[in-house]
């Protein structure tokens, strides 16, 4: 399944969590917010990046001004408001070309580049919908593992770019990470290692020791770099110190 059919079945499975639910519901994991604010958020987000695409632009767009960003009334007519979101934003990347470079939130990247993003944005909201309502949550394990890969690579960029003069860097000189995704079959893709260095952070899909370490699925790896559960409260074993753990959680993006 390519990038865009699994952001079109991520989409459905994040709008039936909506069918029935009271959109008045807190949802803890994004503190502050209500069902019906989450619902918002990925809807209008889809709506962002394919006016971003449509126009080319090379400067961001503010949320606010995007065209139909306000969900309909009527549960049926918000659900299918969710689905044709993510449809706008897949005809702007036909339409403009794939690999047409437009702005992002890591400077210019080709078109297709906000499919994944959303893919992985749509995944971790739909944990958090989930979460909300005691309900179920499962995650193909390469999906997830490609999910720790792209915000890995978001933080990458971040480090990177605040370099040496960067004081709140995830990781110190010499501090490492380490991720083991336990799912069979993933072999490199569900390695990461972590080094800091000080000019940033350099990030490697390989195995290894390291200052810390995490072990478990993929899916709950996810879920714990992104701060949906901590280990504790997931299936995930931590070995070595755990203040870099606590460290990189604190420093790197919610």
């Amino acid at each position: 399944m390519d990038n865009a059919q699994a952001l079109i079945a991520e989409n459905a499975a994040f709008a039936e969590l909506f069918r029935d639910a009271d959109l008045s519901a807190p949802v803890p994991t994004c503190p502050g917010w209500t069902l019906g604010q989450l619902m918002r958020h990925v809807g209008r987000g889809d709506r962002w990046c394919a006016q971003i695409v449509a126009e080319q632009s090379m400067d961001a767009i503010d949320p606010r001004t995007v065209a139909g960003g306000k969900p309909p009334e009527g549960r049926d007519n918000k659900l299918t408001w969710l689905h044709e979101g993510v449809q706008q934003l897949l005809d702007a990347v036909e339409r403009t070309g794939p690999d047409t470079e437009v702005w992002t939130i890591l400077g210019p990247r080709p078109a297709k580049w906000w499919i994944r993003r959303r893919l992985h944005e749509t995944a971790v909201h739909r944990a958090d919908a989930a979460l909300a309502l005691g309900a179920g949550f499962y995650l193909d394990p390469a999906l997830a593992a490609d999910g720790i890969s792209e915000y890995l690579e978001r933080v990458f960029v971040r480090a990177d770019a605040e370099g040496p003069a960067g004081g709140d860097r995830p990781l110190g000189d010499g501090q490492s990470l380490h991720l083991h995704a336990t799912d069979p079959g993933l072999g490199e893709a569900g390695e990461w290692t972590i080094l800091g260095r000080p000019d940033g952070i350099a990030v490697d899909h390989e195995h290894g020791k390291a200052t810390t370490a995490l072990r478990g699925p993929a899916r709950d790896l996810l879920l714990a770099i992104v701060r949906r559960g901590t280990p504790a409260e997931l299936d995930i074993e931590m070995f070595g110190d755990p203040r870099v753990w606590a460290t990189w959680l604190a420093r790197t993006p919610f």
